[in-house]
């Protein structure tokens, strides 16, 4: 006999459907997903990705890049031209 525990949650509509179309495209439900997501973290014995606040040095970093005052490169060849100079 096949045991069975529910969970409910509130997700976002929007992060549903999106996360949904990816996981039919695996081919898999979205209860298939949430059991490998499930495994994944008794493997682990964690999240299976890192979670983590920025330190005070990237969250300089983040807003020094998002004022405008550092250049930006299409690709790493703008980048080393310019460093060539």
């Amino acid at each position: 006999m096949t045991k069975v525990a529910t969970i409910h949650t509130r997700i976002d509509p929007e992060l549903k459907h999106s996360a949904e179309t990816i996981i039919r495209a695996l081919g898999l439900t979205a209860s298939q997903a949430i059991n490998v997501f499930y495994a994944k973290i008794v493997q682990e014995k964690g999240l299976p990705f890192e979670l983590k606040i920025p330190n005070k040095d990237t969250l300089t970093a983040m807003k020094e890049l998002d004022s405008g005052k550092l250049p930006r490169y299409d690709n790493m060849q703008d980048l080393w031209n310019e460093v060539d100079g």
